[in-house]
């Protein structure tokens, strides 16, 4: 355990002379110009060899001690003390003392590299700089989450795993969270889950329809046709973007038997009648959050969700089952992942089963018998005893995520109320600004009763004229204002959707005028006041060369 240079490494034991004294010391952490070290024994001369229990202290003062102080390690073959009670402590210390101090130094360095790399220090640039539409905000403490989780190598799902479904479930204010590898397989998983036998009379079949939504991202709809179910689309609000809740009565068909809607952008549908379209009609709900994370909406007096709760309640506490995603793009983010959420016991079963091969147990990693009866199951066409771990009742998939995703989602929950307060302000900042051009663009509602995390800040163009909106965003992109579409605009109109059976309820005019002529801009946390205001000040200088007579009105 020796050192080299005059630097000692982290768990070494020292010795070093002061005032003509042998001293002795364990090395908690290494640095340049000393250490930290924290005395084995009390002051006084050390006898080589072992040391007798009784003159070993069970603690004792850390002290830096500069380089130039620090004597040689221990030098005999494998050195000793021996504590009151009698355990042996080697020079290395005790292994926990060990751990500890070693992560202590990889984690430093790692706050010290992302000072030095991950901060940005650079002033905006207008035309130089990016104004991007989303992107991920982190910190120093990010990134030590991630590292600290990796230096486990337990590389599924574990302790940060189980950790980030408490916290989630407890921001929501559900009883169960289940995280998945992106936002896409928790609309899977939660679709998939709605077709478990194990629901009766209740579970969809195929040929069963399900009431969406066109004007949106495909993989809300896309579990839908998987699952050989039929969706059937209904037009939205211009305003708000979301479903119109006076057409759902007249989607409602012999074969419906669920509703799927995701909050457009952050802005929550009208929860209250889409629950109460629900309710009457006997219908699941799936809320699609990938986009709403932490966006909230006020229930009625009187009015409660299929999770219990009533009055102001977040997003994804309304439905039977919520999903979300924590791609980069989103509220917060752990590089891909996502995460389906449930108040019904039965249903986190289901869910945890198509997330997990769609196995029969429910036994954590690392974890056998947690039934208490693995061995003693019967099925039909199974030998007596079959394994329960190797019972399947489910098609299922495997989209669990690692434990260093969920550390990275750990560490950003610190800053999701942060990053909310922030894509507010922002929004309120991009409305406050645009406000004079109201001529040229229609621009966002938030939906009555509700108080939306936005997602991003969208704007139609009141104009139909052919290549207004294209001309626009290319002198936006050139200006390095970042862009999107509403997704899919009309997802019918899509390549892959052709050929695919799917019903239309009222038509689609609003869906095909946003499929023209809606855009969004980023509201995300990482965009100050600065690039909100040049990006505006593009759009207004357009608006005056393109339509002078609307941009003032």
């Amino acid at each position: 355990m020796g050192h080299k240079d005059g630097a000692p490494e982290i768990g070494c034991v020292l010795t070093w002379t002061e005032d003509g004294a042998r001293r002795v010391g364990l090395v908690l952490e290494a640095m340049e110009d000393g250490a930290l070290v924290a005395p084995l024994v009390p002051d006084g001369e050390i006898p080589d060899g072992e040391i007798p229990g009784g003159e070993t202290p069970d603690g004792g003062a850390r002290r830096l001690l500069p380089a130039p102080e620090l004597g040689g390690a221990l030098d005999c073959a494998r050195p000793r003390l021996v504590n009151p009670a009698g355990a042996e402590v080697c020079g290395q210390a005790s292994p926990e003392l060990t751990e500890a101090a070693l992560r202590r130094r990889i984690l430093a360095g790692v706050d010290a590299f992302h000072a030095h790399v991950h901060a940005d220090r650079a002033p905006f640039a207008p035309g130089v700089s990016p104004v991007p539409v989303s992107g991920r905000v982190y910190g120093a403490r990010d990134i030590e989450s991630l590292v600290d989780a990796s230096l486990d190598f337990w590389l599924t799902t574990g302790r940060c795993n189980a950790a980030f479904e408490k916290r989630f479930a407890e921001f929501l204010g559900v009883r169960h969270v289940l995280t998945v590898n992106s936002g896409s397989s928790a609309n899977l998983v939660a679709v998939s889950a709605l077709t478990s036998p194990k629901l009766g009379e209740r579970r969809l079949a195929p040929g069963d329809e399900v009431i969406t939504v066109a004007a949106g991202f495909p993989t809300t709809v896309n579990p839908i046709l998987q699952n050989g179910l039929v969706p059937v689309f209904v037009d939205v609000d211009p305003r708000t973007l979301n479903v119109l809740p006076e057409r759902l009565e007249g989607a409602l068909g012999p074969r419906t038997r669920a509703v799927v809607l995701a909050h457009t952008l952050g802005n929550p549908f009208d929860v209250a009648r889409v629950l109460d379209f629900c309710r009457r009609h006997d219908l699941w709900l799936v809320e699609d959050c990938c986009d709403a994370l932490g966006s909230e909406y006020t229930l009625p007096p009187g009015a409660a969700s299929f999770s219990g709760a009533t009055g102001a309640a977040r997003c994804g506490a309304f439905g039977h089952i919520a999903t979300f995603s924590f791609y980069p793009a989103h509220h917060i983010t752990m590089g891909e992942g996502g995460a389906v959420a449930t108040q019904d016991g039965q249903l986190k079963k289901i869910l945890e089963s198509f997330r997990d091969w769609g196995r029969d147990c429910w036994c954590a990693p690392g974890c056998d018998n947690s039934c208490g009866c693995r061995y003693g199951w019967k099925w039909d066409r199974l030998p007596e005893g079959y394994d329960h771990k190797y019972v399947y009742s489910h098609l299922g998939y495997n989209l669990k995520i690692t434990d260093m995703q969920a550390a990275v989602g750990l560490a950003q929950l610190d800053h999701l109320e942060e990053f909310i307060a922030r894509r507010r302000e922002n929004f309120a900042l991009w409305t406050e600004l645009l406000a004079p051009l109201a001529g040229v663009f229609t621009l966002p509602r938030a939906t009555e009763n509700s108080a939306p995390s936005w997602f991003g800040l969208p704007l139609t163009l009141r104009s139909d004229r052919p290549g207004l909106r294209t001309s626009l965003l290319t002198l936006l992109a050139e200006k390095r204002v970042g862009t999107r579409l509403l997704f899919g605009g009309n997802l019918v109109n899509q390549p892959y959707f052709q050929g695919r059976p799917h019903r239309v309820a009222g038509g689609l005019e609003n869906t095909d005028a946003i499929m023209h002529r809606t855009f969004w801009l980023g509201v995300y946390p990482g965009l100050d006041r600065a690039r909100i205001e040049y990006a505006a000040g593009l759009l207004a200088a357009w608006a005056r060369r393109e339509a002078p007579a609307d941009a003032g009105s």
